[in-house]
């Protein structure tokens, strides 16, 4: 197994933040990440109520709109190769697949079984620019963030897995740590991880001032000016 510069109780703290507050501290932590990492493109989250996921990236592509064109045989090889793949992580994992058709959602992998298989397997939830359905059955906790909702699968199969993808916008590496929720995910270097609590406590501190300032009776364009420079000064 690699040697991760961070543990499975780092990935699981960051559970307690949102996405958005991870992208925060990132731009603190690497701030030439600052434009990139991240999903940008319209997302639906299968639970808005769910925490957010944070695990090791376990990528692949698919495909619906057609057969496969394989042997059947060949087909179970790589589905059953598949789920190898996903069991074979020291932590936690996201599944971050990537629908290649050229109208990606045509079909859905993910719903009431592989949402089950997949937590069993040991991944928290997917990020894909795939479909997803069984809203009401899904594996209780298995977060999704998809492309779109459709109700069949179509002809729907994997077309390869542990490569390097696109999802949403995001780039993908077999083993990043994805943190992803109803905001959609980011990327985290592997360096950053640890780093992270602390500079998030820092933009909590900076944020605090305007925030406090806006909530007080005594709101002026002036004193927003006085905080900004107060909270630049907090480190």
């Amino acid at each position: 197994m690699p040697d991760y510069p961070f543990t499975a109780a780092d990935l699981e703290a960051l559970r307690a933040w949102d996405t958005p507050t991870i992208c925060n501290a990132l731009e603190l932590v690497v701030p030439e990440r600052r434009g990139h990492g991240f999903t940008v493109r319209p997302m639906v989250a299968a639970d808005v109520t769910l925490k957010p996921i944070c695990g090791l990236a376990r990528t692949g592509t698919l495909r619906a709109a057609a057969p496969s064109g394989r042997l059947a045989e060949m087909d179970h090889a790589v589905r059953t190769g598949w789920y190898d793949y996903v069991a074979d992580a020291a932590m936690p994992t996201v599944v971050v697949l990537q629908d290649l058709d050229d109208t990606p959602g045509t079909g859905a992998w993910w719903g009431e079984v592989h949402s089950a298989v997949h937590q069993s397997l040991g991944a928290q939830g997917c990020v894909t620019n795939g479909s997803f359905r069984d809203l009401d059955m899904l594996a209780e906790g298995f977060q999704i963030i998809g492309g779109m909702v459709n109700p069949s699968h179509a002809f729907v199969h994997l077309v390869a897995f542990n490569q390097d993808i696109s999802v949403l916008g995001m780039g993908c590496r077999h083993d990043e740590v994805v943190h992803a929720d109803r905001h959609g995910a980011v990327v985290i270097p592997h360096h950053a991880v640890a780093k992270l609590p602390a500079a998030i406590d820092l933009c909590t501190r900076r944020e605090k001032v305007v925030l406090d300032l806006c909530a007080s009776d005594g709101f002026s364009v002036e004193k927003l000016k006085q905080a900004l420079a107060q909270a630049k000064e907090i480190h």
